[in-house]
């Protein structure tokens, strides 16, 4: 295998250090519908699988897995019928945080688990 090593890339005008681009780039991302069987993806980047879990639960695989945990996981799932109805996507503290996976939950503001058709999740950090 070869290596380009760079500082810098530039596209004429202006120019950005390599490290910006290697690690501040999303390692993974994907937006995925619940409310489908096997909480199917509409699209994604860099997952294997998707596994439903349960109502509002989700299971997303990478296909090459973080370098560790310590990752950073932005991400929304859109309401249903209005403004009052409101949703988070939230992790399960009883579950292992994993380099090869990532567990959450769609949690309705009613206070009970529910299925969304659009969440969003985008994974910072580095890969193995």
């Amino acid at each position: 295998m070869s290596n380009l090593v760079v500082s810098n890339i530039s596209d004429g005008t202006t120019s950005v250090g390599t490290g910006y681009v290697v690690n501040g780039s999303a390692k993974a991302w994907c937006l995925l519908n619940q409310s489908a069987t096997n909480d199917a993806f509409y699209d994604s980047y860099n997952f294997s699988s998707s596994t439903d879990d349960g109502t509002g639960q989700t299971t997303v695989t990478f296909t090459s897995s973080m370098a560790n945990a310590n990752y950073a996981t932005p991400s929304m799932t859109e309401s249903g019928t209005g403004f009052n109805d409101i949703r988070s996507l939230n992790r399960d503290s009883s579950q292992t945080r994993g380099s090869s996976s990532y567990s959450f939950y769609n949690c309705h503001s009613g206070n009970y688990a529910d299925n969304s058709q659009y969440v969003s999740v985008v994974f910072f950090g580095d890969l193995a």
